[in-house]
């Protein structure tokens, strides 16, 4: 296996990424490897390993404001929130020179995907959307249609991280941030025997322990300022697979049902019982249908969704 670091640079903040194969890489145009890019999927990169061995390199990133990669300070920049975004997806496949790429974002880099494939169709051979955020921002759906008012976990979440964060202690930013993940990995999972699989915090980075702050400020009114329509939706014809646990408490199931309904060509994997990280919950199911969808094949569980 082959790894490397670095950060894509110009036109934009500096973007950290971590790459890893088996093979040559370079993209199907010149005999390379297949690339398959996750924005923010660092979490995710352990478990896409055996992509390596059907002949993909994985390359992920941290988008600007997370993680490794810089913050921008001018306001006019930050106020364009998923967009920017969107444009830093095309710098990092400038950076790596490729021709055509395949796709996969794990909540609301599930909106992220998709709006670069409804810019960039071309440059896209097929997209994965995990537990992604419903296409039209802060719709409500019925409860059979969302996990989060099946139980009382995000009440008690919520409640508790309002208890961490009026306490004076502890003083120290990294350790009140771990215990602020502590409580927030519950609402993940169904199944609170998984909730520390969900670790997804790296406190000892300070733009992840600040992310809410530019999340709440920026991202998400950029996010409901999208104001989608069915018709651009229909427009994406790039071949997708949609992801996604029926007890999603972060991202209603409702809103898969429609990505997969509204999308030119797109179907459904119905994770029953999962939450918002279901490859931890049912791993050959989820692992598997991305596998054979990248590898050509819909999944014989991915459904056409009409309704």
């Amino acid at each position: 296996m082959e790894t490397s670091e670095g950060c894509v640079t110009g036109g934009g903040p500096r973007l950290f990424f971590r790459t890893s194969s088996r093979g040559r890489a370079g993209g199907e145009a010149d005999g390379g490897e297949r690339t398959l890019v996750v924005p923010n999927g660092w979490y995710l990169l352990d478990e896409l390993a055996p992509l390596q061995a059907r002949g993909r390199r994985i390359v992920v990133y941290d988008p600007r404001h997370r993680g490794r990669s810089d913050a921008v300070e001018d306001p006019a920049e930050l106020a364009r929130g998923i967009d920017a975004d969107v444009d830093d997806l095309e710098r990092v496949r400038e950076h790596f020179g490729l021709a055509r790429f395949d796709l996969l974002g794990h909540s609301y880099a599930g909106m992220m995907v998709a709006l670069y494939a409804l810019r960039h169709g071309e440059r896209v051979g097929r997209m994965v959307q995990v537990g992604p955020m419903e296409p039209f921002p802060g719709k409500e759906y019925p409860p059979h249609l969302t996990g989060a008012t099946m139980d009382g976990v995000l009440r008690e979440v919520f409640a508790k991280i309002a208890e961490l964060q009026a306490a004076s202690e502890p003083s120290d930013p990294v350790e009140r941030c771990r215990g602020f993940w502590a409580e927030l990995r519950r609402i993940y999972v169904t199944d609170p025997a998984h909730a520390h699989r969900a670790e997804w915090g790296r406190c000892e980075l300070p733009l992840e322990r600040n992310f809410m702050r530019y999340w709440m400020g920026q991202m998400m009114p950029s996010l409901r300022a999208l104001a989608l329509a069915a018709e651009q939706l229909a427009a994406v014809r790039t071949p997708t697979l949609v992801v996604h646990g029926t007890r999603d408490r972060s991202a209603p199931y409702g809103g898969a049902r429609e990505w997969a309904m509204l999308l030119g060509d797109a179907r459904l994997v119905t994770v029953e019982g999962a939450g918002h990280a279901p490859w931890i919950e049912a791993p050959e199911l989820v692992l598997g249908a991305i596998a054979a969808f990248l590898d050509g094949d819909w999944p014989t569980a991915a459904e056409t969704v009409r309704a």
